[in-house]
């Protein structure tokens, strides 16, 4: 057999011709080939563990070519603890938020959701970090966190998992907001990302959710068009 049937794995039976035709051990290795391409193309999402469990993938998605590296991060909901990329909310405008249960400025999950329900159908998408960074004012049980602001306080945006957002432990993304606009002094603090995945401005705790200041920044950066591609990838 002339072994330049099989010299790319992509080469198709009907280049192949009648030779395929005539010699059926061709069709065999065409089929082992197509396995072994199959095997080499599994999403690293769907890696399983020694065990056989699925595992998230957690480290940024650094092929994403679209994605800014503001949002080019993974973290855990709170709601069912599935993981899931920033990536997915690129081209809107995001505010990010680290909340906390056991704090003063808690009742601000109302005007967080006021903001959600008003302003996410033009593009607004709120993501709250729950942290116990000040004063521990964080649950450590993720089920108590979860009764605060989504049973008391009725929270439909996005909440993650508890994490860290100041200090050495704080998570990549705080880590870059921090680099851009400073980091949070306590719970509460607030930072907009624009369409285009750059930093916009920051609020401090005291700023209420529905503070014109805040609206203003918000309406404002809505009204700037999505990135175009290029745009995207000068953001990454």
């Amino acid at each position: 057999m002339n072994d330049d049937i099989l010299s790319s794995p992509s080469q198709s039976v009907a280049q192949l011709g009648p030779l395929a035709l005539r010699r059926p051990r061709v069709w065999s290795l065409l089929a082992a080939v197509s396995l072994v391409a199959m095997a080499m193309t599994v999403p690293a999402s769907a890696a399983t563990d020694a065990g056989g469990t699925r595992t998230a993938q957690t480290s940024p998605i650094s092929n994403s070519a679209q994605c800014p590296s503001l949002l080019d991060h993974r973290f855990s909901r709170l709601r069912d603890g599935q993981t899931e990329s920033l990536c997915a909310y690129t081209g809107r405008v995001v505010l990010v938020v680290n909340t906390a249960s056991k704090c003063g400025f808690t009742p601000q999950y109302e005007g967080l959701q006021a903001l959600h329900q008003k302003y996410s159908a033009r593009g607004l998408t709120v993501l709250a970090f729950p942290s116990g960074d000040f004063l521990d004012q964080e649950h450590s049980n993720r089920t108590d966190i979860a009764k605060t602001c989504f049973d008391q306080y009725g929270a439909q945006f996005m909440v993650y998992d508890r994490t860290a957002v100041v200090g050495r432990d704080a998570n990549p993304l705080f880590v870059q907001l921090r680099d851009a606009r400073g980091a949070p002094r306590w719970n509460f603090h607030k930072y907009l990302i624009g369409r285009d995945g750059k930093p916009g401005p920051a609020f401090g705790s005291t700023t209420e959710p529905l503070d014109a200041k805040l609206i203003s920044a918000i309406e404002k950066l809505l009204s700037s068009p999505a990135p175009t591609k290029t745009a995207a990838l000068n953001a990454h």
